[in-house]
């Protein structure tokens, strides 16, 4: 009888240590989310101070040292769209600081990230990895020493606005397309859109450093329409 109740004891350890396993997976795969979702939220934090409240002469360092966090982090999550999303907008922060040249192999950095966060879920953020590769194309030089290209710019931008209509971001860099491409009537439009578009009250320094730009943009569309 003693066998028998041990092989019990026994059977029901191996239960109750295969059950507390099954447990903490299940707590663990959420936290793993939440982590993740946590350090795109810390990662958005620092990019927005930096550019939105860093002197200029510092923001080049400052967002080489972000892009390098931001490297770690996608090699943490590494099927996370949103962080190979913000890996790339910070990766094209850092080449617009730096500029000249020697910004080329950053910015196509920038466009590998962005090309990656699509791949996996171009929906996430509003749609923000195609409006952050939409603005790419038409910022950065074309061929031989760029891969710029208006047309697949405005494609790219569309697609962003299909996720985020009302989205600020999305807006603003349509805008900022048309008024490059001199289609200033068009542009204020979207520039109003996107002035009128929530805030993310999540990211105050980051809705008030964009709704400056909008507002300089307006100003330079309204001075052509005249």
């Amino acid at each position: 009888m003693m066998t028998q109740f041990t092989g019990i004891r026994v059977n029901l350890a191996t239960c109750l240590r295969s059950l507390l396993f099954l447990l903490v997976g299940a707590v663990a795969m959420p936290s793993l989310a939440q982590t993740a979702e946590q350090e795109v939220h810390d990662l958005q934090r620092h990019w927005a101070e930096i550019q939105y409240r860093t002197p200029e002469k510092q923001r080049a360092d400052k967002l080489a040292a972000l892009s390098e966090k931001a490297s770690a982090v996608t090699a943490r999550y590494p099927d996370n769209a949103a962080v190979w999303t913000w890996s790339g907008i910070i990766r094209a922060s850092h080449a617009g600081a730096k500029g000249g040249i020697g910004a080329l192999p950053i910015v196509k950095a920038a466009k590998a990230d962005l090309e990656k966060a699509i791949s996996l879920d171009g929906s996430v953020l509003d749609g923000a990895a195609y409006t952050s590769l939409g603005s790419l194309y038409y910022q950065v030089p074309g061929w031989p020493i760029g891969f710029g290209d208006d047309k697949k710019a405005q494609t790219l931008l569309l697609k962003g606005l299909e996720f985020g209509a009302d989205d600020m971001d999305a807006n603003y860099f349509y805008a900022d397309y048309l008024f490059q491409q001199k289609d200033y009537a068009q542009a204020m439009a979207y520039a109003n859109r996107a002035e009128h578009g929530p805030a993310d009250l999540e990211r105050p320094v980051a809705s008030e450093g964009r709704l400056g730009q909008i507002k300089q943009l307006q100003a330079k569309i309204q001075q052509k329409l005249h």
